[in-house]
């Protein structure tokens, strides 16, 4: 393995002319972004219209017909669908073809990736993997990849596309997405940092015992809770301190160090009444949305990549201004 500060050049060298540059830009993340039970089919609609780049959601199962044993990839917030879920291809790939497909004419790299588009695999059986595997491979032309090095810890530079598929820190999506490629051969997805997921009734962690490890090839982003920030949460926050900001910066500065892009989920903040009406989880309210703007803007100013929130209307705004 190369040195530490030569991993770290190289990593920072083939970030650059990615899109992925770790604090070079804050993204607007949309966090579920689809359907429960048939309702909210227009929170895709929702998060594109606040305009690129944005990042896009996308938790997936594997569904298998009862009465064809035929499978195919759900869209769905858990392990067991139950037929009635969307298609990826239909529901997210087509849905922005027209996106992609201008993108694709006006050929300005220096904004791509227009689209983040972010897996949460519910399900990690072998052909819930193959099958998006497959269908990545559907759209090579829209797709960021990079090839397979001999040396898993040198960030390849990555071939930049309109889309970036990026996917959580699961073994078995490592195992299926890289380890089995053979060198030089062409990474469609990249997944997160190996994370200590932090309890809420715990103190807090070290940062850098949070992630130890650099990037590699594959990992390329930290996805992270609130609750390394603040203890206990989004739930348990109390007053926004210049303690939280200090604590914020450092867990941002060490992942972008490290050659992390950094995401934090999920940041709301809305009455009762307001998050059942949407179907968003209470878990990650703050109670209200000058609680909720405190965060986002401390975020922004830290160089945070990815804001994840379902409030994407509000956040738009507060980026905007």
């Amino acid at each position: 393995m190369r040195p530490l500060l030569l991993h770290l050049v190289a990593a920072a060298a083939a970030l650059a002319q990615s899109g992925l540059t770790p604090g070079a830009r804050t993204v607007l993340d949309s966090h579920n972004c689809y359907p429960y039970e048939g309702r909210y089919a227009d929170r895709i609609d929702r998060a594109l219209a606040q305009g690129f780049p944005v990042s896009i959601e996308q938790d997936l199962t594997w569904y298998v017909d009862p009465a064809t044993g035929k499978g195919r990839i759900a869209i769905h917030h858990g392990e067991k669908a139950t037929g009635a879920e969307p298609g990826l291809r239909d529901y997210f790939f087509e849905r922005v073809r027209p996106i992609v497909e201008k993108a694709l004419r006006e050929n300005d790299h220096s904004k791509w990736p227009v689209i983040y588009l972010h897996f949460d695999f519910k399900s990690v059986t072998p052909p819930l993997l193959e099958a998006v595997w497959n269908l990545l491979g559907e759209y090579p032309d829209w797709i960021t990849t990079a090839p397979k090095l001999a040396d898993p810890h040198v960030l390849a530079p990555l071939d930049v596309k309109p889309i970036m598929v990026l996917t959580e820190e699961a073994s078995e999506q490592e195992e299926y997405f890289f380890n089995r490629l053979a060198i030089g051969d062409k990474l469609r997805l990249f997944g997160s940092a190996v994370t200590v997921r932090h309890k809420n009734d715990q103190p807090l962690y070290p940062v850098q015992d949070i992630v130890p490890v650099p990037a590699t090839n594959y990992r390329r982003w930290w996805n992270s809770a609130w609750n390394a920030v603040e203890r206990g949460g989004q739930r348990q926050a109390a007053d926004w301190t210049a303690e939280d900001d200090k604590r914020l910066r450092a867990i941002v500065d060490y992942a972008h160090h490290q050659g992390y892009a950094m995401r934090f989920y999920t940041l709301n903040g809305h009455t009762v009444e307001v998050g059942r009406a949407n179907g968003w989880d209470p878990n990650y309210n703050f109670g209200s949305k000058e609680a909720v703007e405190k965060r986002w803007r401390a975020a922004m100013a830290a160089g945070v990549d990815f804001i994840a929130t379902d409030q994407v209307e509000d956040l738009a705004r507060v980026m905007k201004r």
